[in-house]
C-alpha cells in the first residue's frame, strides 16, 4: 500500500489495483501538486460534502468510471449527476474488493455550493 498527501485534503491511496482519492480538491487548491487530467482513480472516497473536499468528484468520477464512497446523502445528490455511488451512514462499513471502509463521526459543519448558487444540507 502506498498513501501519499496531495495538499490540502487530497490524499492518494494505491492498493489492491486500485487507485483511490480521498477528497478530490484539486481544482482551484493551491496547495496540491495534483493536475485533473493526470488523475485516473478507481475510487473516490468524500469524507464530507464541503466545496474544498468534494472538488473534481463529478469530473473524475465520469471519466473514469470511478465509484464515489460517501455519506448517503452526499451520494444521492452525486448519483443524480449520473455518478456511480456507494452511500453509506456514520458507523457503518463496507468491504469493497480493495478493502474495508468505516465512516466514523467527523464534528465538522457541512454545507455544499453546487456552484450555480443553490446549497443544501
Amino acid at each position: 500500500m502506498k498513501v501519499s498527501f496531495h495538499g490540502h485534503a487530497v490524499v492518494k491511496v494505491e492498493t489492491n489495483g486500485k487507485t483511490i482519492l480521498i477528497d478530490p480538491f484539486i481544482t482551484g487548491n493551491e496547495l496540491t501538486d495534483l493536475k485533473v487530467e493526470d488523475v485516473k482513480p478507481d475510487v473516490i472516497i468524500l469524507t464530507h460534502g464541503h466545496n474544498d473536499h468534494v472538488g473534481d468528484t463529478v469530473e473524475l468520477a465520469k471519466r473514469h468510471d470511478a465509484l464515489v464512497i460517501g455519506i448517503a446523502e452526499i451520494a444521492d445528490y452525486l448519483g443524480a449527476q449520473g455518478v456511480r455511488t456507494h452511500g453509506m451512514s456514520i458507523g457503518g462499513a463496507f468491504e469493497f474488493d480493495f478493502g474495508k471502509v468505516k465512516l466514523t463521526p467527523a464534528f465538522h459543519g457541512t454545507g455544499f455550493n453546487n456552484g450555480e448558487g443553490k446549497s443544501f444540507i
